[in-house]
């Protein structure tokens, strides 16, 4: 994933720039970059490597250094951005969230039509930035050029273009990720995150439809491409991505959450001791299924974060397992002799949680109840990049299906979608046993759509169901 702000305003912008861009550091973990532009100095751009120290601590030089009225910031989980681009359009800065699917084939196109070269290569792969601002430049103007991008991008993608005199803002065509726009005297920004601004001082104006593009200056924000009737907002940055004082689409992050452990409990049947969420987007979910169940709830797990936020995360997998379970430190006297309920957002992979369950079991856990706060994630994401898994075989649920398939057992995958259906209930079996679950239940796609409260037709599910 990743995260973006943009500020327009008459004044220097750096300390709002500096403050927005890093109240997205939950979403990304490997690189962060801000472009500034001034009447005196032009443009001025910084990126750095996140991978072992936050953001913050990184970018402290440049917030003395940088100057300018006009800027964009940028947190990512894989490329280096925001990048410099010299074109006909002029001189601009890009940044985008999101994902492309046919990067080789527009690649290809790019080749034939006479693109000579690549330069910013992320891990040996074309910086998907800098491809999208290569299909920028087959256009003539700017917000024709983004449209183009985005109808021609298999996948999302939401792109940020800032000029020495504003911010374009086109949110991907199906509104997959949101844009929201915040506004102060003298000022307007667009940020990922709708809490991002609002200890800066602003208020929330709006937000960006699917597809809309939007110009802003520090006067204002002005449409230039209306907003399409079609919308896909991914339901999993309510579940997991999204940080708890956010909202989409006027629904609130954290009540959603309490929403989601409410519906658990309310379709549950064992009787823990205490209930407990799995730190940190495990905790409200947890919260709202011990306001139901009058199970009481309580920590123990304590999250480490004075030396381990999530900006510390490495990249290689077998890391990231370790890193998860060191940063858990166990409360001994909540976990002995204890029936415990365990609610964590998902299971993506399933390694982290089954030695979570381990080591409660070793630390004296008499029952370990697992309650993940979504459906079984059955296809990979095909338009975010949500999860690092490099296949759908990595997730748990298609593992335990691949093991039933060669046991001789056709797999018709919308069986194991449906929690009605007697294959889905020996498919949950079957990955509560293999992880060591005393009883493993999920959240039913249908109670956690009602969890969000908005029209079904208007949400992304196709990690959980494949309906695209």
């Amino acid at each position: 994933m990743g995260g973006f702000f943009g500020v327009a305003s008459k004044e220097d912008c750096v300390f709002d720039l500096y403050f927005g861009t890093d109240y997205h550091s939950h979403l990304g973990t490997r690189r962060a970059g801000m472009v500034v532009c001034s009447k005196e100095k032009g443009f001025d751009r910084a990126i750095h490597n996140i991978e072992n120290a936050p953001f913050r601590t990184k970018f402290g030089k440049e917030i003395n250094e940088m100057k300018g009225n006009i800027g964009i910031g940028c947190i990512s989980d894989f490329e280096p951005q925001p990048l410099m681009v010299r074109s006909h359009h002029g001189t601009y800065a890009i940044a985008t969230v999101g994902r492309i699917n046919n990067i080789e084939q527009l690649t290809q196109e790019l080749f034939s039509n006479g693109h000579g070269h690549f330069l910013e290569m992320s891990g040996g792969d074309i910086n998907a930035t800098e491809l999208v601002a290569s299909l920028l430049d087959q256009k003539d103007n700017l917000v024709e050029a983004i449209q183009y991008a985005q109808e021609v991008i298999d996948g999302s993608m939401t792109i940020l273009v800032m000029t020495e005199k504003g911010i374009y803002a086109g949110r991907d065509r199906y509104g997959r990720t949101p844009v929201s726009v915040g506004k102060k005297e003298g000022a307007y920004c667009v940020s990922f995150e709708s809490f991002a601004y609002l200890n800066l001082g602003y208020v929330c104006d709006r937000e960006l439809g699917p597809g809309e593009v939007a110009v802003v200056t520090p006067e204002g924000i002005h449409t230039l491409v209306q907003p399409g009737k079609e919308m896909k907002i991914c339901t999993f940055l309510w579940v997991y991505y999204g940080y708890p004082s956010s909202s989409y689409e006027g629904v609130s992050v954290e009540k959603m959450r309490y929403n989601c452990g409410a519906l658990l409990a309310e379709r549950d049947n064992v009787k823990p001791d205490t209930v407990a969420g799995v730190p940190d987007s495990g905790t409200a979910h947890a919260i709202g299924y011990a306001n139901v169940s009058g199970v009481p709830f309580s920590r123990p797990f304590i999250k480490y974060t004075p030396t381990w936020p999530r900006s510390f995360m490495p990249v290689i997998q077998t890391q990231r397992n370790l890193i998860a379970k060191m940063k858990l430190i166990p409360v001994q006297d909540l976990i002995e002799n204890r029936s415990l309920l365990l609610i964590d957002d998902s299971i993506v992979r399933g390694t982290q949680l089954r030695e979570t369950t381990e080591f409660l079991y070793q630390s004296g856990a008499k029952e370990v109840h697992i309650r993940p706060a979504c459906p079984p994630l059955l296809f990979g994401c095909k338009y975010l990049n949500f999860s690092r898994s490099t296949s759908e075989m990595d997730l748990i649920a298609r593992r335990v299906l691949k093991e039933m398939e060669e046991e001789g057992r056709m797999i018709d995958l919308k069986d194991y979608v449906n929690p009605d259906t007697a294959e889905y209930a020996e498919m949950v079996e079957r990955i509560g046993k293999k992880l060591n679950f005393t009883t493993l239940r999920y959240h039913r796609l249908d109670d956690m759509i009602a969890s969000v409260g908005i029209d079904k037709n208007k949400l992304c599910t196709y990690c959980w169901d494949g309906r695209e």
